[in-house]
């Protein structure tokens, strides 16, 4: 009886649906998401429901239907009484689906346990779902996180790109989330998608909570087979892909990367780039988009990982209730048996097009990333590509030939790449830096491979691992590569055989595959004695994963509510005798981890007046060597401590395990009080800057916002706060000395009145005392005084800047306030801003990127200071140069909207929602927690301005918001600059 009427209730839900909205006459008023719905109901379902014979293969039930009276008759139906009967046959035809459903799950077989590794369990459901739960009592999020085997490497003739326009598809919802963005948003969620080479994901983090994961796991079913995927949808999102494509191709590197790529895999999809090409994603027919959808978009194909806080009896629960009803495809996955053949002599690209700075790199072609040879591979790039330790980095940047260098590898399911390279001075000779690349990183035969780099690459390697297993989405991410590369486990055994490595192992993969006929790169060399390197295929995994357990599971950090009342309660509060302000906060963290702060305030307007260069440069010289240790071996203590530390005129940031606190904070101290200034590191330091800055000249993104602050703010040439010209920065650093740097740091540089917070586990008194012993007689040379902004009333300009071959444009526009952050209208302009576009669900990213499809990301934002009345609104949006009239245009139409019309009731309501939710979201981070600390320090302020603020935005009406926002942004005030290449 329930087949019957699942049947007949789907038969009546469909063609009521479709006959119904072909019967509106065109005036009809339909709200939109309805008409949505209706335009979407797939014509496959017709075909499936009245197919002359339906069998239903779980009982000898054979239906013979007469499709063609039936439909006759449910359209006269329709015709003749209109919607009266519609919506009745729609409602019964749900519930019957409805008890479909829950009579399916309640009878499918609960997921079965697989198999259990250091806190991560996998679970199984009858239609092939993988389920991993990785439950995180300390943390106060919940993440769901499903992955699809698929990716670029799947891709067709004529569809390349199409694995990641599915997934931009993918956000635009399904019959049980019309509106799918605005559900994250009202949720403050942080949600996103990727896609790669052997995967596509789609994760959302969210505040810990049954209502939260109940409908993050209801989406993921509901959009696995549901999703619209329409014609209308590809049609206004392809050219947001467009765009993101056109973004790529401003950058030379990356070109030159994809290159060399395509030269390594002649024939396998490797060798193309994850966002496809252009004509493919311009003229890919919506059909095939759908087929693949439908191939790869399955149960028995996916990874879906809960990770954070969250109950695994009740997730478990949830899957089965939402995904055992999608049954098992009866399609076989296509079998993918493309192989790249040995490569048979070295090969060679040379790309020609806009830029400034030249670069050389080399590929090489390595096995895959399951391999038992690949953590060997592993440790080989990072002994030749880590700066500063590494030897391309001492051949190459410490003589002077190039100004930085890299190296890295992919680990892929099929053989991938190692690919290594250097960025050059404008000026330099390409053929020294690309002999002495080659020298370096085919030269291992005669220059073998030291314990001391294996030892110390291998010592940063696991750090990694360690480092994600204390954080959990860090791990579900992780889990979900190395599902891509072939299994979640080897996360684990990876890390094992990283452990096993030995010289002897890092030697001999060297000399397999470093040798140039597996090379890409400038030039083609021939050689009658190909030495060809045999790239073995994946191994057995089932042979290598049997019986594998992995080590300890990691402990778990406490349950922390990130409410500002409940901080405030665990916060303690001092000052050191020389001025220091601290702010500790105690709790059990994953893995035992520990975050602090440190702020240095040193310095007032006279003495910085012209030294800005010099000041700069000095901070950036604090971990280039001390007094007692280099570089390098600063950088290998911190990688021992499996310390994250970064070190600057500002103070210091630092992320480190709790045993190794202490240590870190005296090399920390060491950096900031006893900096030796080395010559060669400054130069080394200096020649990148000039590149960087050289780079410029040619980027949309870094003229159009240097044109924008040279006009909303004009301080006069020499001020702290001038913005210098592209020109100017040069001629700053051509002239810029070691002298000079060392003398800002002793003119001005300690630590009176400085700021410092900590979050995670520690002794407070403890810290306290190291914190006096380390910086307690630490002063400023001259006393510190705060610069002052100011507040410039400046026109409203529009400038457009031409950069020649760059596919993509940037916009950027700005006002300027007299506003400070304790103003009654501020809470007004945070919530109006977060409405105007501080999402993506938010009314300009909505217009230009949702229903035009302009542009791949455009922003807006606003801040006020706490000191100065002083408040900043900007625009940001990036687009092809053809389109800039139609970005520019509907930017300000929106805005004049909100400005003259107003916000509704409803949109203010849910926008204050989900801005406090997005606020107490970042609150859950312990950086984040620690910045904000610190800077509640600064300012002599508490969390209760974290909780009086919000408070303010959700008691907020549309008319308050509304006259805020038409005291203090005036749309005809907006100053914009593009640039781009306007042909």
């Amino acid at each position: 009886m329930t087949l019957w009427l699942a049947v007949l209730g789907m038969a009546a839900v469909t063609y009521a649906l479709r006959a119904s909205f072909l019967l509106l006459p065109e005036s009809a008023q339909l709200p939109s998401l309805a008409r949505r719905a209706l335009r979407y109901v797939p014509a496959a379902v017709l075909t499936a429901i009245w197919a002359p014979e339906l069998l239903l293969r779980g009982g000898a039930l054979q239906l013979s239907l007469g499709n063609e009276r039936l439909l006759a008759g449910t359209v006269a139906i329709v015709a003749a009484w209109r919607f009266r009967l519609t919506y009745l046959t729609i409602a019964a035809g749900m519930v019957a689906l409805h008890l479909l459903a829950a009579g399916n799950a309640a009878a499918a077989e609960a997921p079965q346990k697989v198999v259990a590794i250091e806190g991560v369990t996998e679970y199984r459901l009858d239609n092939g779902l993988r389920v991993l739960t990785v439950p995180d009592p300390g943390a106060d999020t919940v993440m769901v996180h499903i992955t699809y085997l698929v990716g670029s490497r799947h891709e067709g003739y004529g569809e390349r790109g199409m694995a990641h326009l599915l997934e931009h598809l993918m956000f635009k919802g399904s019959p049980g989330h019309l509106d799918l963005k605005r559900e994250f948003a009202a949720r403050g969620a942080r949600w996103n998608g990727t896609t790669a080479y052997d995967r596509t994901n789609y994760f959302e983090t969210m505040p810990a909570s049954d209502a939260n994961l109940d409908w993050a796991l209801g989406m993921e079913a509901d959009r696995m087979v549901n999703s619209f995927i329409a014609k209308a949808d590809l049609e206004s999102e392809m050219t947001v892909v467009r765009n993101e494509f056109e973004m790529g191709e401003n950058d030379p590197g990356g070109v030159l990367f994809q290159r060399t790529l395509q030269l390594a895999y002649a024939w396998h999809n490797y060798g193309h780039p994850i966002i496809g090409a252009r004509s493919d994603i311009e003229n890919v027919p919506i059909a095939r988009l759908q087929a693949f959808y439908r191939t790869w978009y399955q149960p028995d194909n996916a990874l879906l990982i809960v990770g954070g806080r969250f109950d695994p009896a009740r997730a478990l629960e949830l899957v089965q209730k939402y995904f055992a009803p999608i049954p098992r495809p009866a399609r076989a996955l296509p079998s993918l048996y493309t192989e790249e053949p040995t490569q048979d002599g070295a090969r060679t690209v040379t790309l020609r097009r806009s830029g400034e700075a030249p670069i050389v790199t080399a590929l090489y072609r390595i096995p895959a990333g399951s391999d038992p040879d690949y953590p060997a591979l592993d440790v080989l790039v990072n002994v030749l590509g880590n700066t500063p330790s590494g030897r391309l980095h001492r051949a190459l940047v410490k003589k002077g030939l190039a100004n930085y260098t890299w190296g890295s590898e992919r680990a892929l399911h099929d053989p991938g790449f190692a690919t290594f390279g250097a960025g050059l001075p404008k000026d330099a000779s390409v053929d020294a830096a690309r002999d002495a690349l080659l020298a370096e990183l085919e030269g291992i035969g005669r220059h073998p491979v030291r314990a001391q780099e294996v030892k110390r690459a291998k010592t940063e390697l696991l750090n990694d691992f360690d480092k994600a297993r204390r954080d959990t989405r860090a791990l579900v991410r992780a889990l979900s590569e190395f599902a891509a590369i072939g299994d979640w486990r080897l996360f684990f055994l990876y890390r094992d055989r990283l452990r096993a490595v030995s010289v002897a192992d890092v030697q001999r993969v060297a000399l397999a595959y470093l040798k140039p006929a597996n090379r890409v790169l400038g030039i083609f060399l021939p050689t009658r004695h190909p030495d060809r390197a045999q790239i073995p295929p994946p191994p057995d995994l089932e042979q290598a994963l049997a019986g594998y357990r992995g080590g300890e599971a990691l402990a778990a950090g406490e349950a922390f509510d990130p409410t500002p009342a409940n901080i405030e309660t665990r916060v303690t509060r001092r000052t050191l005798a020389n001025g220091i302000r601290v702010a500790l906060l105690p709790k059990k963290t994953r893995g035992h981890n520990v975050v602090a702060r440190l702020w240095l305030h040193w310095g007032d307007e006279q003495s910085m007046t012209g030294r800005v260069t010099a000041c700069s440069l000095a901070g950036s010289m604090l971990l280039r060597g001390t007094r007692r240790h280099s570089r390098t071996e600063l950088n290998d203590a911190f990688e021992r401590l499996n310390a994250t530390v970064a070190v600057g005129g500002d103070g210091a940031r630092l992320e480190v395990p709790a045993a190794g606190l202490g240590d870190t904070l005296r090399l920390v101290a060491e950096a900031l009080r006893e900096p030796a200034f080395p010559p060669d590191e400054f130069e080394a330091l200096r020649r990148a800057l000039l590149t960087d800055a050289e780079e410029q000249r040619s980027d949309p993104g870094a003229i159009a916002r240097l044109q924008l602050s040279r006009h909303l703010n004009p301080y006069p040439k020499g001020h702290p706060y001038y913005t210098a010209t592209i020109d100017e920065d040069v001629e700053r650093l051509q002239a810029a000395t070691v002298a000079g740097a060392e003398s800002c740091y002793r003119d001005l540089l300690g630590a009176s009145g400085a700021d410092f917070a900590a979050v995670g586990e520690f002794d407070p008194a403890t810290l306290a005392r190291q914190l006096e012993e380390l910086f307690g007689d630490w002063k400023n040379p001259r006393p510190y005084e705060r610069v002052a902004a100011r507040y410039f009333d400046e026109p409203p300009l529009e400038g457009e800047f031409r950069t020649p071959d760059k596919a993509n444009a940037v916009l950027r526009a700005g006002i300027n306030i007299p506003l400070r952050d304790d103003d009654p209208d501020y809470p007004a302009l945070v919530l109006a801003n977060y409405l105007l576009g501080g999402s993506l669900a938010a009314r300009i990213p909505q217009r230009v990127r949702e229903t035009e499809g302009l542009s791949y990301s455009v922003y807006t934002s606003f801040r006020a200071g706490a000191f100065y009345p002083v408040a900043a609104f900007r625009v940001s949006a990036i687009f092809a140069p053809g389109n800039q009239a139609r970005v520019e245009r509907a930017i300000r139409e929106e805005l004049a909207r909100a400005v003259r019309d107003g916000f509704g009731a409803a949109e203010v309501k849910s926008g204050a929602k989900a801005l406090i939710e997005a606020r107490r979201l970042a609150r859950r981070s312990d950086r984040a927690l620690a910045e904000r600390l610190v800077n509640h320090l600064y300012r002599q302020r508490s969390f209760a301005w974290d909780a009086r603020l919000e408070q303010r935005i959700a008691a907020l009406t549309p008319e308050e918001v509304d006259a805020a926002l038409r005291r203090h942004l005036d749309p005809a005030r907006l100053s914009v600059m593009s640039a781009g290449d306007f042909k």
